[in-house]
């Protein structure tokens, strides 16, 4: 039973947050195998200036052993 938690920045319009969370959720079901009705996706807009303290410390810094893609962007402060 996969759930993606995705962050991103805000002013996604809900029509490209729905395409995404399509494209990911039959990424889920043709990578591991699993039927559709078990995937589900969260999408959580996010202001640039609270990035560091909602997004990167707690989900990517803290729990860097479970990233299997690095951002590219410096860490910030």
């Amino acid at each position: 039973m996969p759930h993606i938690c995705v962050k991103v920045r805000e002013g996604y319009s809900r029509a490209r947050k729905a395409r995404l969370s399509e494209a990911l959720a039959n990424a889920i079901v043709e990578t591991l195998d699993c039927p559709a009705f078990d995937v589900s996706v969260g999408i959580e807009d996010v202001a640039p200036d609270e990035w560091a303290d909602r997004v990167y410390h707690p989900d990517i810094a803290a729990k860097s052993k479970t990233i299997y893609k690095r951002p590219g962007y410096a860490p910030p402060r």
